[in-house]
């Protein structure tokens, strides 16, 4: 890489050695992907690394050393959802004993640390960093220095910011440097389309099941889809962000998709439409039979397949606004229209914090607390990543979240359905 002065007196040690150890790690990186330069971070951070697991040493070993150095973030910065939350997602003895003292014994020291490098307050936590009410939203062509591949993919595909898919703690060398390599996502030839994919469904696609086959299909790929447009609009309302975020996460989770365009919809389509296709691109068709094949080959992980679900999630990544008021609804007009009063199992919807904290204070949130359902904003990834919970039949109408955990993934409306107690 081509260094600035100011870059190289950084790595030559005139910021102290930690300084130097951190810019030669972003040198390196950037050799390793072929970058020629440093650019400039241009808006504020989101981080991966938001759970105190103790195995993790090498982790907080760092961060002390850039404690101990008096080195702060030049941007304040996100997180991902904490792991636990014993108020709102019931845990048994057994239970805590392994998140407390096994799997996230460490989050109370990890979380000071992250205070004393940039974390921007202590509700900071979420996947959903971008949604409004976590005010973390990038302009379009930001350069940003994030992590978590469901906001990376959101970031670069809905907002027009720019990023790769970068890994813990390079995203905190970044926000650190206010510096990151230029390859990958931060050019504009690798911004352009090696697919495109044509939907021809009869109906608007599930956004879960629709991203799964786009980021199967693709793997890392940055595809261009044409027809979404004519069942979810050409605006980027509340609507249409929640149903991209969904279908992002799941093509991103899925495959490794880091950035997808939406004819007549996304930023970068809407200025340039078709010359963001490469003359070679690759075409997929992507129709009710597609979408059911890939619905179909699923995998079921529960030992008994024909158990009764003893938990459900709702929400990875973290629910908008909108659809937990959509979800509240559905599920209390469905009790009703059944004949029930109470969830058939323990439910649990996921949001940001700053929406929880909103929300309880609405009628909505009485509805959802009359209903049996519960609200947090931890990971439900990270609870399910207890071994203890893989013999236990969980339902979840996420994508991402079927993908790294033993949960089972049914259509909104099925999963809906067995909530609500409707008799086949």
């Amino acid at each position: 890489m081509q260094l600035t002065k100011e870059e190289q007196a950084i790595l030559d040690g005139s910021q102290g050695e930690v300084m130097s150890k951190i810019m030669r790690t972003m040198i390196e990186i950037g050799d390793i992907f072929g970058a020629e330069r440093f650019v400039d971070v241009t808006h504020d951070g989101h981080i991966v690394t938001s759970m105190g697991i103790p195995l993790l040493k090498p982790l907080y070993r760092t961060m002390q050393e850039i404690i101990d150095a008096g080195i702060k973030t030049k941007f304040k910065f996100t997180a991902d959802p904490r792991p636990i939350d014993y108020e709102n997602v019931k845990c048994n003895i057994l239970d805590k004993l392994v998140f407390s003292k096994i799997m996230y014994g460490k989050q109370k020291d990890y979380e000071i640390q992250l205070n004393q490098v940039g974390l921007r307050d202590e509700d900071a936590f979420s996947c959903a960093c971008y949604s409004p009410e976590m005010n973390n939203i990038p302009k379009k062509g930001d350069i940003l220095s994030w992590a978590e591949s469901s906001a990376v993919v959101y970031a670069n595909s809905v907002l027009g910011a720019r990023c790769n898919r970068n890994s813990g703690m390079i995203d905190l060398f970044g926000l650190i440097l206010g510096k990151v390599p230029e390859f990958g996502l931060l050019l504009d030839e690798n911004r352009k389309a090696n697919w495109v994919i044509e939907v021809k469904t009869t109906h608007i696609p599930e956004a879960q099941i629709l991203g799964s086959a786009i980021g199967i299909a693709v793997g890392d790929g940055v595809p261009y889809i044409k027809g979404l447009d004519k069942f979810i609009g050409t605006k980027l309302d509340d609507h249409t962000c929640s149903y991209l975020k969904d279908m992002g996460a799941a093509s991103a989770s899925n495959g490794a998709v880091g950035l997808f365009h939406v004819a007549n919809l996304t930023p970068e389509a809407v200025e340039l439409g078709e010359k963001l296709i490469k003359s070679d691109a690759k075409t997929l068709v992507i129709d009710d039979e597609y979408l059911q094949k890939t619905y179909d080959n699923y995998p079921i992980l529960w030992k008994n397949k024909n158990a009764k679900p003893a938990l459900c999630f709702i929400g990875c990544p973290h629910l908008s606004t909108e659809q937990l008021n959509d979800w509240t609804n559905k599920i209390f007009d469905n009790l009703i229209r059944n004949g029930r009063t109470k969830v058939t199992c323990r439910t649990i919807l996921c949001t940001s914090p700053a929406i929880a904290k909103e929300f309880r204070k609405t009628t909505q949130f009485l509805k959802l607390e009359a209903a049996g359902a519960k609200l947090t904003s931890i990971c439900p990834l990270m609870y399910l990543n207890n071994p203890l919970t893989h013999s236990r039949p969980i339902m979840t109408c996420s994508n991402k979240l079927r993908t790294y955990t033993a949960a089972r993934f049914y259509r909104e409306q099925e999963l809906l359905d067995i909530i609500t107690g409707k008799e086949k």
